[in-house]
């Protein structure tokens, strides 16, 4: 009995330790749980609060329209116009299958042409077929690759097993659709992307109506370049792309350019991107930490690019194109000129380089008919032997290496080196002087010179012993006119002609007359400026003025004014370079010049030299590879003793040197520039006439803004008079 009790009261005494126990141990946990949430209060409290609380912000940056091209008169060349666009932001997070549903809906609202799909389309329309056949996709490995392959690697082994049968089963309503994901597919998170650009008011306004089952899909005013003059100056003026051109993506990229932006992709867009491309829209994005955009900011508006101002004038731009073109065409008729299809002027102020008029017309065969293009750019991209018209660089370089001499007389007779044939002028000029020699044309003269300069001896068919050195010597006076060399010129992709490689003795006098070497026409038009402004030779400049974008009609104020540049002063005394400007005005203005009988009247005093090349075919038509061939070319300026404009004319490949259509081309575009300059003059004083007869303030305020704008060409004549003068003193 007392055994039973104390085994009781034993029992009794270890229940209560058992609950102290476990009283103890929930104690225990509970102070540690809430020693957990005090560190992680009030210790880690702040960061946990910065980690709910932490955002992204992501700045996205919008194209703005580009800024316009005027011409040296304020006329707008291009300008930007407003064209429909439907576009494309893809929010973060977007899936492949997500795109695709937008795509295939959008197909059914907007057309897309297909014909353009290429070979080179080939990689993303297989990307497309996984996509759309995921099923058959997985055909295209076995299961022991798929077992044994990385994904990269099955990806790679499905590309290459899609044969071409298997992309043929896209039917054209499915090609739409690929064309319009893979634009979908094109663009960044939250930047707007361009599906299709000049949509027609049918689908904006279809597109617009279905909005709410098109995510990330918007319509919106887009801009596009609208070339006032048509084709006239197109070829330089260049293009623009419709998003960044694949071979240069990297670039652009690099320079916080977007897959969509339009760039500048040839010749003055092209050159001054960074002035007409404007400062893009900013808008601020904030995210959550899910990718949630919770607020839209917007930073900065943006500003349309900076406008250009060029040299050129469009109103004698047109007339210039216009006679190239007729006169083309004519020539063009006359029997024989099967290999005749391009014409060239530049026209420029020779004190100041601006570039006057670049114009350039190709013939192109169009099944059977006759189509006129703009070939402006071949002004200084192609390059032809010019014939005599390079006369002028070779007397100088006889005075100044002391082969001739003012005034210096030569026999002109046909001459025969040994192993060649007879050559000479176009007749025996008997004894000439060096102004008779440009007058009349001489080859003689010219061949006569260049042995004295290589200390040759010339006998009667009789081998001729020149060091190669000379070809040198000759090119280096040459080249401080402009001949073969870059002429500086603000444009990419200029060509600076051909020199000839062989160095026969032969060889060197064909170079003295222009037969040789081939130069473009711009190298022509700075060859003979520097003649005319005394020995300077002039940057040509093709952009006059950098200007601020302005919201209205009138032009912002002037960022960037680019001023005359003098490349160099050629190595030759003054008094060499005005006796050959008195043979250069013989050429023109007296009986026996050769280019005297199309400009004996011409009232405003020219002078220059004319060239006709003998050479071999190498154009577009191989058929007729190394036919006979002639380059007929002028230069000029006028007027002789106070020039302001300096031209060249080439038209190459004609069938005859009979035909005077390179010095009709000269007279008529002279013509026209002091036609202009006329009438401009006659407005000018009507303007000022007008003016005096108005006492309303208002009418004064508007008549002396058309004043300025009418006296514009006055104060460009009296700049150019005085920009020579201000080098000559420096």
């Amino acid at each position: 009995m007392e055994s039973h009790e104390n085994l009781t009261k034993k029992k009794k005494s270890h229940i209560p330790f058992r609950l102290n126990f476990l009283f103890f141990a929930v104690f225990l946990l509970f102070s540690i749980v809430i020693l957990r949430l005090g560190v992680v209060q009030i210790v880690n409290g702040e960061e946990y609060k910065k980690e709910l609380e932490r955002t992204e912000n992501i700045i996205v940056k919008n194209p703005v329209p580009r800024g316009r091209i005027l011409d040296s008169n304020w006329r707008v060349i291009v300008d930007n116009e407003p064209v429909n666009a439907i576009v494309y932001s893809r929010m973060p997070g977007t899936t492949q299958k997500e795109r695709l549903e937008v795509a295939t809906k959008l197909s059914k609202y907007i057309e897309v042409p297909i014909d353009d799909i290429s070979d080179k389309d080939e990689r993303d329309l297989k990307d497309y077929w996984l996509i759309k056949f995921p099923e058959k996709a997985e055909e295209k490995y076995s299961e022991k690759e798929f077992a044994e392959l990385e994904d990269s690697e099955l990806y790679k082994l499905q590309l290459e097993r899609i044969t071409a049968s298997d992309l043929s089963v896209f039917t054209p309503e499915e090609l739409e659709i690929f064309k319009i994901k893979r634009e979908l597919d094109r663009g960044y998170d939250l930047t707007i992307n361009i599906i299709k650009d000049n949509v027609s008011q049918e689908e904006f306004a279809v597109v617009s109506e279905n909005l709410g089952e098109l995510p990330g899909v918007d319509i919106m005013t887009n801009w596009d370049r609208k070339y006032n003059y048509g084709s006239t100056f197109q070829t330089i003026l260049g293009n623009v792309t419709s998003g960044l051109p694949s071979e240069k993506i990297d670039y652009y990229l690099s320079r916080g350019y977007s897959r969509n932006d339009r760039i500048g992709a040839s010749y003055i867009e092209e050159q001054y991107e960074d002035v007409l491309k404007g400062t893009k829209e900013e808008t601020k994005y904030i995210k959550d930490k899910s990718g949630n955009i919770i607020e839209t900011v917007p930073v900065s508006s943006g500003e349309r690019g900076q406008d250009l101002v060029l040299t050129i004038d469009m109103e004698l731009q047109k007339k210039v194109e216009q006679i190239i073109e007729e006169e083309l065409l004519q020539a063009k008729k006359n029997s024989g000129n099967y290999m005749l299809d391009r014409a060239f002027v530049v026209m420029m102020n020779p004190k100041t380089g601006e570039i006057l008029s670049l114009g350039g017309k190709q013939l192109i065969d169009n099944n059977g008919s006759v189509e006129v293009q703009d070939f402006s750019i071949g002004t200084m991209t192609s390059q032809y032997e010019m014939g005599s018209a390079v006369k002028g660089a070779t007397i100088l370089t006889g005075y100044q290496t002391g082969a001739i001499d003012i005034g210096t007389y030569q026999y002109d007779e046909p001459i025969k080196i040994k192993d060649t044939p007879l050559t000479g002028s176009y007749t025996r000029l008997g004894r000439i002087n060096d102004l008779t020699a440009l007058k009349k044309s001489s080859n003689v003269y010219m061949f006569k010179t260049t042995i004295s300069m290589a200390n040759a001896v010339y006998r009667y068919n009789e081998a001729l012993n020149i060091n190669p050195k000379y070809f040198d010597t000759m090119r280096y006076y040459f080249s401080q006119f402009g001949l073969g060399v870059k002429t500086g010129i603000d444009l990419p992709n200029e060509a600076t002609g051909y020199r000839g490689t062989e160095t026969k003795p032969g060889l060197l006098l064909y170079l003295s007359i222009g037969q040789y070497d081939s130069y473009t026409p711009l190298q022509m038009a700075q060859y003979i400026s520097t003649i005319a402004n005394g020995g300077y030779r002039m940057k040509p400049l093709i952009v006059k003025e950098i200007r601020q974008p302005s919201n209205d009609s009138k032009l912002g104020n002037v960022v960037y004014q680019i001023t005359p540049q003098v490349l160099n002063r050629v190595d030759m005394d003054d008094k060499y370079i005005k006796r050959v400007q008195e043979g250069f005005r013989q050429v023109y203005q007296e009986a026996g010049g050769t280019a005297y009988t199309q400009f004996y009247n011409a009232p405003y005093s020219p002078a220059g030299k004319t060239g006709t090349a003998q050479s071999r075919y190498y154009g577009p038509k191989k058929e007729f590879y190394g036919d006979n061939t002639y380059n007929l070319t002028l230069v000029g300026y006028a007027p002789h003793d106070n020039p302001e404009v300096a031209f060249s004319v080439v038209v190459p490949w004609m069938s005859t040197d009979k035909d005077a259509v390179n010095k009709t081309i000269g007279r008529r575009i002279l013509d026209a520039y002091f036609g202009l300059k006329q009438s401009r003059n006659t407005s000018t004083s009507a303007a000022i006439n007008v003016q005096g007869q108005i006492d309303s303030p208002d009418n004064n305020d508007q008549g002396g803004q058309n004043q300025s704008q009418a006296e514009g060409s006055l104060i460009s004549d009296v700049e150019t008079t005085n920009a020579i003068e201000v080098i000559r003193n420096e």
